[in-house]
């Protein structure tokens, strides 16, 4: 068999493979995160199925899948949003980041990895899964509920500051001076700046550029922007996934929806390979050392989250079973903190990449059944106290 029949086939089994599994987790009300990333660890070299997979493909693809995620992202919010959320949620976003970022510096620290490493598992622990969760507020019925602006608010903030966290990264993988690391930061605030002024006064420009009356078009000029973009960044050490999340920012506008829908399809194609590719870069001879730490550290995850969503409920005049609710919708963690460890991956602690893996495989999976599970007693802490019966 000749080499590009091999690589067809290869390439063919992999992508069917990832819709039976993403039909599967559709069947069962579930994130297909952790199923693709499984099947990148059956389908490498040392799981179950190995196959040759065509690399270049593979780790190209998760590039651009990258891109795609983020820029999605970015087109959820408007630039008044991410004003109005500053303002509003700013503290609870602070300490968000501090009660589920922190953990996961000091897990590092008492593991005895390197500071990239320890600087990563800060992402890998701090931000939750937007997609996830906002899939799971759809199904439950909940996008209207009291707690939801908290939750979303939340998310915009973790969000923002992973535009500033992400130079930093980057920069540490590189093995940057402190001087580059600081220069990076500085020209991320003023690119995030930037963006935001355009989006503000010259949103209908940016979309102009964009749009298009046929689909096609679009979608040709929008991803060919991002690209052009997430280059461009990259070039000036900000980080792809910062450019294109600012794009999508300033992209926002009633485009958004039209542009959703369009690129939705070629988003997910590319995001199953991402994940696939970390897959496929772990060692799964490496998780059952890790998997017990992992899963200890995703229980403290499970709280700080809980903790978060009744701080953000609480600073917006939620109930008590609202709070709660808050808090185990915003338990998942998903693409952010795959990206986050895919960074580093060749540059941090060998155990960094089966450890946030196996991390993501537990919290994407329970985060979904965290609203469910705690609905219960949400409900009984929202009834009010009965009053003792009179003499």
């Amino acid at each position: 068999m000749d080499g590009t029949a091999r690589l067809l086939l290869e390439l063919g089994l992999v992508l069917f493979a990832l819709g039976v599994l993403g039909r599967l987790a559709a069947r069962w009300s579930l994130s297909p995160i952790p199923l693709y990333l499984l099947g990148g660890l059956a389908f490498g070299s040392g799981g179950l199925l190995p196959v040759a997979a065509p690399e270049g493909f593979f780790s190209t693809g998760s590039e651009i899948g990258v891109v795609l995620l983020l820029l999605m992202i970015g087109l959820e919010y408007t630039a008044e949003d991410l004003v109005a959320n500053l303002r509003g949620q700013a503290p609870a976003g602070v300490i968000d980041l501090l009660l589920n970022g922190v953990p996961g510096v000091l897990f590092a620290l008492a593991m005895g990895w390197n500071a990239t490493a320890a600087v990563a598992m800060f992402g890998v622990t701090a931000v939750s899964s937007s997609g996830i969760i906002s899939k799971v507020l759809g199904d439950l019925g909940r996008l209207g509920n009291r707690e939801t602006p908290a939750i979303l608010g939340i998310l915009v903030l973790e969000d923002l500051a992973m535009a500033v966290y992400l130079p930093v990264l980057t920069a540490l993988a590189a093995s940057a001076s402190g001087l580059s690391a600081l220069r990076a930061v500085i020209i991320a605030l003023l690119v995030l700046a930037g963006v935001l002024l355009v989006a503000l006064r010259y949103g209908d420009l940016v979309t102009a550029v964009v749009s298009a009356k046929s689909d096609e078009v679009l979608l040709l000029r929008l991803v060919g922007l991002a690209l052009i973009v997430a280059g461009a960044a990259e070039a000036v050490h900000v980080s792809a996934a910062v450019g294109a999340f600012l794009l999508g920012i300033a992209l926002s506008s009633d485009l958004a929806e039209r542009i959703h829908d369009i690129l939705a399809p070629l988003r997910d194609i590319f995001a199953a390979v991402f994940f696939v590719f970390f897959g496929l870069s772990t060692d799964p001879g490496q998780l059952p050392a890790v998997i017990l730490p992992a899963a200890g550290l995703a229980v403290v995850g499970i709280a700080t989250k809980i903790a978060t969503g009744w701080i953000a409920g609480r600073r917006a005049g939620v109930g008590r079973g609202g709070r709660l609710r808050a808090g185990a919708a915003l338990v998942p963690r998903g693409e952010f903190s795959i990206i986050v460890a895919g960074l580093v991956a060749t540059t941090a602690t060998a155990e960094l990449a089966p450890t946030a893996a196996a991390y993501v495989l537990v919290l994407a999976v329970v985060g979904p059944l965290a609203p469910r599970l705690l609905e219960p007693l949400a409900r009984r802490i929202s009834r009010p106290a009965r009053r003792p019966a009179g003499p």
